[in-house]
């Protein structure tokens, strides 16, 4: 059997929507692998959720400077393009790199920021066989940026959707959100972040009925402050609810609950919280940017632009479309996550490792 190491050392940061996506890639592998040898590698903590049966290399710091072990392996899946280990030119091991995006390099970001990241994702590539995007967005992204970087030995480049644990057919419970049961909300989910764009969202509320829910694992400064005091300046403290560090329960329970998502996104490699809602049979209102249109395909709706009148204006229009149709058109929208589904991303994972190791 091949021996294949897959680096998941971004499960240190356990609540975020990455760390999502990895836990879904392991467990798909785990169930459907058949013919490979494959070992984890990151936090202790979280490997060990993994089971006892499963086989882990633990993470340690000093491994970004040394370490002997990844060379036994005959293929080496950094799966994210940021990570700060296996950078080396193997001779016998295989090197697939996964990149979700480079929207820093389109973001609001210091120089110096900027060339950190950078230098982060040329070290990881630059050694790579193969590089793996996780939309036809950020392929193309990499490819009209290519002279960035130098890449040594790069065979290919090829696209694997994300893919999620589709939540199962049943009622979810609110816990200690309860309050939430009986409300009429929208739905954010992200980090508080001039990208994500939600202050978009808090500039549309005084046209619409509904409340605003935001399930944010983290905030970035200054803006979060802005988002604040503009709640404030309109007066809408009793109509915006921040959510934090909510069970994978509670969060399917929020969605459950909700009259819609929306996720005004500016830069997005994928788009996880859409596709969450989109498998309750929930309408979505996405930007027009990066990769949400090609997530979100014909069963979303899309905001023209972000002048709060009209996209209030959208959203009274598709959600009396959507709820004059709504069993129709919750199970189109719900049939369209299928192809995100986790087992579908780690069967395309699968496939492809066989294909790269001469195995198919």
């Amino acid at each position: 059997m091949a021996k294949i190491l897959i680096d998941l050392e971004r499960l240190r940061y356990p609540n975020s929507g990455i760390a999502n996506v990895f836990r879904n890639l392991a467990k798909g592998l785990q169930e459907n692998n058949s013919k490979f040898e494959i070992s984890f590698f990151g936090d202790k903590e979280q490997l060990e959720k993994f089971g006892s049966t499963a086989k882990c290399v633990f993470w340690s710091k000093t491994h970004r400077f040394f370490e002997r072990f990844s060379g036994e392996f005959d293929l080496i899946h950094v799966s994210h393009q940021l990570s700060s280990y296996f950078h080396r030119n193997y001779k016998n091991t295989i090197k697939v790199v996964t990149l979700h995006d480079l929207n820093f390099l389109h973001e609001n970001l210091t120089e110096s920021k900027k060339r950190r990241m950078l230098g982060k994702v040329k070290n990881n590539v630059k050694n790579a066989d193969y590089i793996v995007c996780i939309s036809e967005y950020a392929k193309q992204n990499l490819i009209q940026n290519k002279d960035l970087f130098t890449l040594n030995k790069l065979k290919d480049i090829v696209v694997i959707h994300n893919g999620i644990h589709l939540p199962e057919n049943r009622e979810y419970l609110l816990g200690k959100y309860s309050f939430l049961k009986n409300k009429k909300y929208i739905l954010n989910i992200g980090v508080l972040f001039n990208k994500k764009n939600q202050l978009t969202l808090v500039e549309m509320l005084p046209y619409i009925e509904d409340d605003l829910v935001l399930i944010a694992s983290d905030e970035k400064q200054p803006y979060a402050d802005e988002v604040r005091d503009r709640i404030k300046e309109l007066n809408l403290e009793h109509r915006v609810h921040f959510l934090k560090n909510l069970s994978e329960e509670e969060k399917y329970a929020v969605i459950q609950h909700c009259d819609a998502m929306c996720h005004p996104s500016i830069a997005e490699g994928f788009g996880i919280p859409p596709i969450e809602a989109m498998a309750f049979g929930k309408p979505v209102f996405l930007s027009q940017y990066t990769s949400l249109p090609e997530i979100g395909g014909d069963k979303a709706f899309y905001f023209d632009n972000f002048e709060p009148k009209e996209m209030a204006d959208l959203f009274k229009e598709k959600m009396t479309l959507y709820n004059a149709h709504k069993e129709e058109l919750s199970r189109e929208i719900k049939n369209w996550t299928k192809q995100y589904s986790y087992t579908e991303m780690s069967n395309n994972y699968l496939r492809f490792y066989e294909k790269v190791l001469g195995r198919s």
